[in-house]
């Protein structure tokens, strides 16, 4: 009889396995979470008993094996908690959307014009020649 191994239709959402079938992300979580774990149950049995020591040893470790074994949309813990953060308190609460409209940036440069050729015209005024050459008999309003 023929045994049958599912092979997934996606091969880049699998991870390369190093050790008791985990990832060496994963193990090194763990590890830490086991560094800081072991002698803090050393430490707390001698002060309280034995039970609460444990509960203690695994309060403290929960938060790496947290950041070793949660992954959300192939992004692991602490960038999803960075990502929040950012997101929450870094970056601005309120980003209003501000467009460009073509009929207003063509009355702004109306207006630019008539500014500069009222000061050409003062210029010219001031200097004593009335409207002078190179006005190009066009008006000017004030």
């Amino acid at each position: 009889m023929a045994a049958y191994v599912s092979v997934p239709r996606d091969l880049t959402r699998v991870k390369p396995k190093v050790f008791f079938n985990l990832t060496k992300r994963q193990l090194v979580c763990f590890g830490g979470g086991a560094m800081v774990g072991v002698p803090a149950f050393f430490l707390l049995k001698q002060a309280m008993p034995m039970s609460l020591a444990v509960v203690c040893m695994m309060v403290v470790m929960l938060p790496l094996f947290f950041l070793g074994m949660y992954e959300r949309d192939g992004y692991p813990a602490e960038v999803i908690a960075r990502q929040f953060i950012q997101a929450k308190f870094v970056r601005p609460r309120e980003r209003p959307y501000r467009t460009d409209n073509y009929y207003s940036a063509l009355q702004r440069q109306e207006q630019a014009e008539k500014e500069v050729m009222r000061i050409v015209f003062e210029a010219r005024q001031k200097k004593g020649g009335g409207a002078g050459r190179g006005s190009g008999g066009r008006s000017v309003e004030a």
